[in-house]
């Protein structure tokens, strides 16, 4: 895939692998990161243009070079992270984490854009800003994907480009990898996948869109939002992978247990 941007690629990918690395991080430090990631992106905006942002190429190429930036914890290190918890436990807590982490996410987005809201002069930031939440949302619900699949047992084989471009196209999908096809699993995204993600990345640019309400009513749209999604996403995924695991599947409702955290 080519290079979205120039540069700065390095530094953009460091900055949304340091927002899905830190499950703990205070507001003040992600709002920081938020900006600084939004400033590198409205340089870059500058570069591709109206039409290549407005297809999601832009989007989703950014996705794709950060993928390797996002920390994968394996199952030995998941489990003694979260005190030996396995299975469908494990998987609950993963869920529960990016869920508090895309709602942080969606909050602080929100909160900027308010105050971009209400001064006029600010509003060319304001699509910068969007794009930057939209990136780090859709990189901490691949952590979570990729997560998912090692605590249900289902191991995605391969270099670690290849493992975040499965799981990239994953999330785009809203499926499971196929542990059948991970053999063949390459660092380039096929057409059909790059479609996918283009679209899907678009769908999560424009429910960002709902952070731009003035004063803080953004920040709550945009928390509950993303709230919502991952934990809509979460529930197809799990799905794909008992199945994999060979597990039996979900019953209504036991998705809910209540966990501290």
């Amino acid at each position: 895939m080519e290079p979205a941007h120039g540069d700065g690629s390095t530094e953009l990918g460091e900055l949304i692998g340091r927002l899905t690395a830190d499950e703990d991080m205070d507001r003040e430090t992600r709002g920081r990161l938020l900006g600084r990631l939004a400033k590198l992106l409205g340089q870059s905006a500058r570069k591709v243009g109206a039409a290549g942002i407005g297809r999601g190429r832009w989007l989703a190429d950014l996705l794709v070079e950060a993928a390797p930036h996002i920390t994968i914890r394996d199952l030995p290190t998941l489990q003694a992270h979260y005190h030996g918890l396995m299975g469908e436990e494990l998987a609950d807590r993963l869920v529960k984490n990016a869920g508090n982490a895309t709602t942080a996410v969606g909050a602080a987005g929100g909160a900027l854009a308010a105050v971009e809201f209400a001064a006029p002069p600010l509003l060319l930031s304001a699509p910068a800003q969007l794009a930057a939440e939209t990136l780090v949302v859709a990189a901490i619900e691949v952590k979570m994907i990729a997560e998912l699949h090692e605590a249900y047992g289902v191991r995605v084989q391969g270099t670690g480009t290849a493992r975040g471009a499965a799981f990239v196209t994953s999330w785009a999908r809203q499926r499971g990898v196929n542990p059948l096809e991970t053999g063949s699993l390459t660092s380039a995204l096929g057409t059909a996948a790059k479609s996918a993600l283009r679209k899907r990345m678009l769908r999560t640019f424009g429910r960002s869109l709902g952070t731009m309400g003035p004063f803080l009513t953004g920040a709550a749209a945009g928390a509950a939002l993303n709230r919502s999604a991952t934990k809509g996403l979460a529930a197809k995924v799990r799905g794909d992978l008992r199945e994999a695991a060979g597990a039996p599947p979900e019953l209504p409702g036991d998705d809910t247990r209540g966990l501290p955290t």
